[in-house]
């Protein structure tokens, strides 16, 4: 019942007053049973957090895929480096030249941009090489490990309408405490709610309209993949035709086991623009969904890039003071 229960909050976390309820209703069990489970998951950090997963782009920040050429002997200061930026939420090192791949985010309200805060990361890290690699086209983000094995091997990936939504204050302090990991407990809100003196209906249908208009993209937890046993985790990059890009993208997006899917720029030192982020528990998992792919996409090439060493994974909190910090440290290096 464990991974049934792991699934179902990975994929539709009820957004109700008592979320663990409606979980136990739909099981067969008590909601202190799954309270107990799900508590239990989190101890042994294999529930990572639970919190609400928002559309940066949508909220005004800027975002770059970046990957770094480190000489071995100059990783672990790099590392620190790169990690001390509050807009890098993921950091690994995976087994190519280009060594060092992390995301980094700057708020609207940045001075120095996404370009120059890379910049000077790579100045500071001594990089010998970098590439940005902004998302042109994204046909997929959802994080779903099939911790029951009985997920379809292909999914139907559904563009949802949106609404346009003009954000009112509720709707920014709402952003900010819901990006927080939440307490498992019976009313996991409820905090929430007392903070901002508002009702539960006021709060759920300003979270809905956070949803519908995609500025917010979902509320789940998010698994530790390796402590979940999905520990063969690989980005695997291919070259494909970019007036045919679209039609790829969503073909390899189609894959269960496919958490995410981007077109993204080539460079004359980097070919490849199609990114596929495949997760399995064997590294033979992992390589039969690639061979799966490469049957049904038209490629010129493909290599997987598997990470060796996670440096940071966290939740990108938005709207904090943090990033006014970083920038006041090294805003006269820009240039």
């Amino acid at each position: 019942m464990t991974r049934e229960i792991l699934l179902r909050i990975q994929k539709h976390f009820p957004l109700v007053e008592k979320p663990f309820e409606a979980i136990a209703n739909e099981l067969g069990l008590s909601e202190q049973e799954v309270i107990d489970i799900i508590q239990q998951q989190k101890d042994e950090k294999i529930i990572r957090q639970t919190s609400a997963i928002f559309d940066t782009k949508s909220l005004g920040y800027k975002s770059s895929l970046v990957a770094f050429e480190i000489d071995e002997d100059k990783i672990d200061n790099a590392v620190k480096i790169i990690n001390a930026h509050p807009g890098v939420s993921h950091n690994y090192e995976r087994n190519h030249k280009f060594n060092i791949w992390f995301t980094c985010a700057v708020s609207p309200d940045s001075i120095l941009g996404l370009e120059q805060t890379i910049n000077i990361l790579a100045k500071e890290t001594q990089a010998n090489d970098f590439i940005m690699l902004p998302t042109l086209k994204l046909f997929k983000i959802s994080v779903k490990l099939d911790t029951t094995g009985k997920e379809n091997k292909k999914e139907k990936v559904i563009k949802k309408e949106k609404i346009k939504l003009d954000m009112t204050p509720l709707h920014y302090d709402i952003v900010k405490l819901l990006q927080n990991d939440i307490q498992i407990k019976s009313e996991p809100f409820e905090d929430i709610i007392k903070q901002l003196n508002i009702t539960y209906n006021q709060f759920f249908k300003a979270v809905d309209e956070l949803q519908q208009s995609g500025i917010m993209r979902r509320f789940a937890s998010i698994l530790n993949h390796r402590k979940a046993g999905f520990n063969a985790n690989a980005m695997v990059v291919w070259d494909v035709d970019e007036k045919d890009g679209i039609a790829i993208g969503e073909t390899a997006a189609s894959f269960s086991a496919v958490s995410h899917c981007y077109l993204r720029p080539k460079y004359p030192n980097w070919p490849y623009n199609l990114f596929t982020m495949i997760h399995g528990k064997t590294k033979e998992d992992t390589n039969a969904v690639i061979e799966n792919i490469a049957n049904e996409i038209v490629s010129k090439s493909h290599m997987p890039l598997y990470s060796s060493r996670e440096f940071k994974k966290i939740r990108l909190r938005y709207f904090t003071d943090d990033e006014k910090i970083w920038e006041q440290q090294y805003k006269n290096l820009q240039g």
